[in-house]
């Protein structure tokens, strides 16, 4: 079996070329970037990434990123055969809750052991090599083979799937990458919420796990790092799952400790929920951290779309967008020289993928009169990287009359409301919360993320211009009486 896997994964076919693409979502993408002291940027190894997103039959939806180290073999390996192992007739809407997250666990569970059948014969040539004492004309040889197999074997990656089906939300987790769900309730308020916690060497219930095997967790604290990886669970990189041993680490274990079991999160309804899905890579949370600080990262992130979905057309777009953000926020740190610059002399690969809930972007060439969205000149996000809270203010307003639908089901979950031109526009505000201490991090405002403009937009005058929403007579009163002693009022500011 191993010979025909080992054949099928070098080509260049795929498991899932059948299988249609989810229009509900879109991916962003930046390969890593190390920075010269000019501030010039040099890809140093290909992308190693990689991501899924596909429509299943009976509602189901499965999405996933994944972030691949030492090659993208393992990343590539795992988004084929994990859609394989989830969507071709192991699901369906009769599944329980209890059925859906055995069927995930042993998804993952098959995903590593195909992938290292798929390897046994290099590393079966590679461990016969090494028992060889070779005269020096031939010894060189053998070291060269010997690097080719290494290249071949290692590596790994982590993940993180979001399954949806029957409208609920189930999040299967491995390693670093992170799930962030961003949604308004019917009682507008916002929450954003981290879905688990990374299984890294600070995650103290990792640590415990690891303990309770016979390693010492102190030391695997202090080293922040097993192997190369800061991951205290991965999908392949067959150093720490069969030479665990001779890892000085992990030495004393009594068994496998780096695993590949997923932690799942879930079911979580979505019926009636407004929002969006965010699966990131690691690379993409550790850019935006580097350069502001891990305090503010969910709600920064989470604002940055927000910003442009008001603006573009289609998620493919508004990902790509968020991406090209951070990497453009992470490089002008570094060049600043700023305290953080420090941090920022590189980056790894960076994935975004954002899947909308409720929302649809067909009405997006819509002007307020035919109620369309109301676009934000900007939408400010904290930068700061002091510990204190503070707010990112976000004026989305949605379609004034619509049904938008989630997968197969549709539900209307905008409120009536019907503001004056006098008003305040709508806003909804993110408070700051500490998300490095607890598994999931949630916040409220006064109004919802998406709400509704109303029917009552202001028309255009007589010359196509709409009422200001900003009334600055009384700034221009007080500019004019500061400064009426060096500028008539034929050169002030305001309105002529």
């Amino acid at each position: 079996m191993a010979t025909p896997r080992r054949s099928f994964m070098q080509s260049h076919q795929s498991w899932t070329d059948d299988l249609p693409l989810c229009q509900m979502c879109g991916v962003g993408t930046a390969p890593n970037c190390v920075y010269s002291a000019d501030g010039k940027g040099t890809q140093s190894h290909p992308n190693e990434d990689g991501h899924l997103r596909f429509r299943g039959e009976d509602g189901c939806f499965l999405y996933g990123v994944f972030n691949g180290y030492d090659g993208s073999r393992v990343a590539n390996f795992a988004s084929q055969c994990l859609t394989a192992e989830l969507l071709l007739g192991q699901l369906n809407s009769n599944h329980t809750d209890n059925d859906v997250r055995r069927i995930l666990t042993q998804a993952f569970d098959v995903v590593e052991k195909s992938y290292f059948e798929t390897i046994d014969d290099a590393l079966a040539e590679k461990a016969n090599l090494s028992n060889y004492v070779l005269p020096h004309n031939e010894n060189q040889k053998m070291q060269e083979r010997l690097k080719e197999l290494e290249q071949e074997v290692s590596g790994g990656s982590t993940a993180v799937v979001a399954l949806i089906l029957n409208n609920k939300l189930y999040i299967a987790n491995v390693g670093t990458n992170r799930a962030l769900l961003c949604k308004s309730s019917s009682d507008g308020q916002n929450q954003v919420l981290q879905i688990g916690r990374p299984h890294s060497t600070d995650n103290e219930d990792e640590l415990q796990r690891l303990a309770a095997l016979g390693v010492d967790s102190a030391r695997v604290r202090q080293a922040g790092q097993i192997a190369g990886q800061s991951s205290t669970r991965r999908l392949g990189d067959y150093r720490v799952k069969f030479n665990y041993n001779e890892i000085d680490l992990l030495s004393a274990a009594k068994s496998r400790p780096i695993i590949a079991e997923p932690e799942i999160h879930g079911s979580q309804s979505l019926d009636n929920v407004t929002g969006f899905l965010l699966l990131m890579s690691e690379g993409l949370i550790n850019a935006l951290e580097s350069a502001h600080g891990p305090e503010q990262a969910n709600q920064e992130i989470v604002a940055m779309v927000a910003a442009e979905l008001a603006q573009q057309t289609s998620l493919e777009a508004v990902a790509q967008s968020v991406v090209e953000r951070i990497k453009r926020l992470h490089h002008d740190v570094y060049v600043s020289g700023r305290q953080r610059a420090a941090y920022c002399s590189r980056h790894e690969d960076m994935t975004l993928l954002i899947r909308t809930l409720n929302y649809s972007l067909d009405d997006a060439a819509l002007t307020p009169t035919q109620g369309g969205r109301i676009y934000p000149v900007s939408v400010p996000y904290s930068n700061s990287q002091s510990t204190s809270k503070t707010s990112v203010t976000l004026s989305l307003v949605m379609p004034s009359q619509s049904t938008l639908t989630n997968g197969t089901n549709t539900a209307s979950t905008l409120e009536e409301g019907t503001p004056t031109p006098g008003s305040q526009s709508p806003t909804a505000t993110l408070q700051s919360t500490n998300t490095q201490t607890q598994s999931s991090s949630s916040s409220s405002g006064d109004g919802s993320l998406f709400r509704q403009r109303g029917s009552q937009a202001a028309q255009p005058d007589e010359t196509g211009r709409v009422p200001p929403y900003v009334d600055f007579s009384q700034f221009y009163r007080l500019w004019g009486s500061d400064h009426s002693d060096g500028q008539s009022t034929q050169g002030g500011l305001g309105p002529q």
